[in-house]
């Protein structure tokens, strides 16, 4: 049980004392960093899909037609 309560106590010690924590700014500005670059990705699966989906309906009427 020591050590449960030692691990605990060193937790709390670090996530205070040793740990760098962004400033609410920086926090912000990843946020839409993500927010943008998700997007983007978003974007470029719908037109690959897109694609693909046109190509196997070409391919499919050549072959079944």
């Amino acid at each position: 049980m020591a050590d449960v309560k030692a691990y605990m106590r060193e937790t709390y010690d670090e996530m205070v004392h040793k740990v760098s924590w962004p400033t609410w700014k920086n926090l912000q500005n990843s946020a839409v960093v993500v927010l943008f670059a998700t997007f983007i990705f978003a974007v470029v699966i719908y037109i690959m899909d897109l694609g693909f989906g046109q190509l196997m309906d070409l391919i499919y009427t050549k072959i079944f037609n």
